[in-house]
């Protein structure tokens, strides 16, 4: 079977229009942040930088689905509460009953809607940078554990 006709949801967050100074007059180029995800508990970010936007979310979504992570979900709501603070960026993730729906503010929300996650509560404590607390949902994402019946894992 083919992986590459498989569809993903991708949202682009950011666009930074970065300007450098040379000796022959100034550089100028984007830098593009998407977020890429199967809404099926797989997610990647990735962060292109070319001289146009097409070029640079081409390459970005390259590279988040090279990057892709696998998140535990318990039906459509994650396992367990995680608080996780990345640089500046502070996230907080809760699960959420059946029907809640997805309570996130922009960044998170949209990391979350690619991941697939149907019921979630959120809250962006730290910075309000995208970036930073794209990252940091994703990391959070990432040190979520699967949560089973009583098993030896969890008694630490």
């Amino acid at each position: 079977m083919d992986n590459n006709v498989e569809e993903y949801f991708e949202k682009v967050v950011q666009v930074n229009r970065v300007s450098k100074k040379t000796k022959g007059g100034d550089k100028r180029s984007l830098s593009v942040l998407v977020v890429v995800g199967d809404r099926n508990g797989k997610v990647g970010v990735g962060l292109g930088k070319a001289q146009e936007v097409r070029s640079a979310v081409n390459k970005a979504t390259v590279y988040a689905k090279k990057h892709m992570i696998e998140v535990p979900l318990k039906g459509k709501t994650i396992p367990h509460q995680i608080l996780i603070k990345l640089g500046a960026a502070r996230v907080l993730l809760k699960p959420a009953p059946l029907g809640t729906g997805v309570i996130a503010g922009g960044a998170v929300r949209i990391v979350v809607e690619a991941a697939g996650i149907h019921d979630i509560v959120s809250k962006i404590l730290g910075t309000s940078n995208q970036a930073s607390n794209v990252y940091a949902t994703l990391e959070a994402l990432k040190r979520l554990r699967k949560v089973n019946g009583g098993s030896k894992d969890e008694t630490k």
